[in-house]
């Protein structure tokens, strides 16, 4: 597959939010009952102030990415799940003024391709925040590489959901995200 054939722009999620779970039960490993709850949570979020939706299509117009996310808030339940293992690393302000990337999945047939990082990249240049954060699971991955290259560091680690078998790692950048690896022209 070709990713230069792929687009990256606005996508109406609550219109693909079927393509989009399809994508994600791909990249992320999702069982159907996992599918249904999500898709309620994603349309749930989109109801959020300030939330919004980017999609990486192909020129056939099939979703081969997404990502979505909006400004946080401490009352949403992600913050506080997470707020207090930030009180304890001293970075609970980073749930102030952010904008949260909430989902970030790409086709596995796509990854490694930039289109992650051009989704993350082109919804967080939007952001009215000065800063950006995501929970990823807290291991090493390909995605917490790129998390990394664009600029986040962990805020909290082995951070535990309550549906959740894995721990996660709270990560913040600030915003604009980095283009270019440290030390390099």
């Amino acid at each position: 597959m070709d990713d230069a054939d792929v687009t990256i722009g606005p996508v109406n999620l609550a219109a693909r939010v079927d393509d989009a779970l399809a994508v994600q039960a791909l990249a992320f490993g999702l069982s159907e009952d996992e599918i249904v709850v999500r898709r309620h949570i994603v349309l749930r979020h989109l109801l959020n102030p300030g939330a919004r939706a980017y999609g990486a299509t192909t020129a056939s117009g099939r979703l081969v990415g997404f990502v979505y996310g909006m400004p946080n808030d401490r009352a949403h339940w992600w913050s506080g799940v997470v707020e207090p293992y930030l009180r304890a690393t001293g970075t609970a302000d980073w749930l102030d003024d952010s904008f949260v990337i909430t989902e970030l999945h790409v086709h596995p047939a796509h990854q490694g391709r930039g289109v992650g990082r051009a989704l993350i990249t082109t919804i967080t240049d939007e952001a009215e925040q000065p800063r950006s954060i995501l929970s990823a699971i807290d291991t090493e991955s390909p995605a917490r590489a790129l998390y990394r290259a664009l600029g986040y560091t962990d805020l909290a680690r082995r951070v535990h959901f309550p549906t959740a078998p894995r721990p996660y790692a709270v990560m913040g950048a600030p915003l604009p995200l980095r283009r270019k690896a440290p030390g390099r022209n």
